[in-house]
């Protein structure tokens, strides 16, 4: 959840006996501010920190989408030191932005401020990695940029997010470059049809809120898994290869995400097969048997990761053999699994 650009220093630093000279120095009201720019290709939360002598406090979360900016902090004049976190939005879990750790501060859920952000006595709250950042200062605005190693400007970062959402639903824009093409613009036009959107709904502010919601539903091209169980599920996929089924695993697919994993070629039809998993990665068991979603199929699986062409002797392999659900994918070339308990 995004936060509003209020006189965060202020609020920071109450109760902060170390930082009370400060805090009155920034008591008047502010005539400049701090801006946050993405310029990446991925839909960010962010959240600040500030270190003033011996005290550390925090604040956020900060949504910004690609291409945008927003206002963080109501001065360009910091009374101590700043720093930044951020993540990533919708990417696959372990999806970082390069950002280097060089303290952890204390964030929490939602709409935080956390005074004492050294250690985390709050319930729902958890240490973070930030990094030091000095904003650029021009005109009393000071901004920070959320960056990539393709360096976009803002308008290529907003076209970048755009075809890199696109890409994970299915569609095809062709590479995530931040420009503008016929591939590109193609995707665009089949993602707006499909969901009933006015012709320029790209330019709209909540476009990314809709592409994001599109790919947590598992629309679009191609195989989809979603998971509607409370569980974490791991899945295997399958799919006709040389008169063979070959099989590889594991994907993860939180409680409540859809995930599609990636297909090589048109594939007539794919494979499936997953279990429940506990927090440490073991099977659940209900009534005393795991919790499968399977089908009739039989292939082979092992509990490290896997490719394991056939089914005929999966003791050979490490593997045990189990029972694959057969997914047609229909006239659009969409196929989806959904697990339940």
């Amino acid at each position: 959840m995004a936060v509003p650009a209020r006189s965060f220093t202020r609020e920071v630093l109450t109760g902060l006996a170390a930082a009370a000279c400060a805090a009155a120095a920034l008591a008047t009201p502010a005539s400049a501010e701090t801006r946050l720019c993405n310029r990446t290709s991925v839909v960010t939360e962010a959240a600040i920190g500030l270190i003033v002598e011996d005290a550390a406090a925090t604040r956020g979360w900060f949504r910004l989408d690609p291409g945008q900016c927003r206002a963080i902090l109501q001065t360009a004049d910091m009374p101590g030191r700043l720093f930044l976190h951020s993540h990533p939005m919708g990417e696959p879990a372990g999806t970082d932005l390069g950002q280097p750790a060089q303290l952890s501060l204390c964030v929490g859920e939602g709409d935080f401020l956390i005074a004492g952000a050294r250690a985390c006595n709050q319930p729902n709250a958890r240490l973070a990695a930030f990094a030091e950042v000095r904003p650029t200062v021009a005109e009393g605005i000071a901004v920070l940029f959320l960056s990539e190693e393709a360096d976009y400007d803002l308008p290529q970062a907003r076209r970048a997010g755009i075809q890199r959402l696109l890409t994970r639903m299915g569609y095809d824009p062709g590479p995530i470059d931040g420009l503008d093409g016929p591939k590109t613009e193609a995707a665009l036009r089949a993602f707006i049809a499909d969901r009933n959107l006015p012709a320029e709904a790209n330019m709209q502010a909540d476009f990314f809120d809709l592409l994001l919601a599109a790919m947590r539903a598992g629309e679009g091209p191609g195989f989809a898994w979603c998971n509607d169980t409370g569980r974490r599920v791991m899945a295997a996929l399958g799919i006709d290869q040389d008169g063979r089924i070959v099989t590889r695993g594991w994907f993860r697919i939180e409680a409540g995400a859809c995930l599609k994993p990636p297909l090589e070629g048109t594939p007539a039809r794919v494979y499936s097969f997953a279990e429940a998993v506990d927090a440490e990665g073991q099977p659940v068991q209900k009534d005393g048997r795991p919790i499968t979603f399977g089908g009739d199929v039989p292939g082979c699986v092992r509990p490290a990761e896997f490719e394991i062409a056939g089914a005929d002797d999966c003791a050979v392999h490490g593997a045990t053999r189990v029972q694959f659900l057969a997914v047609t994918f229909d006239g659009r070339r969409r196929a989806s699994v959904r697990f339940r308990e």
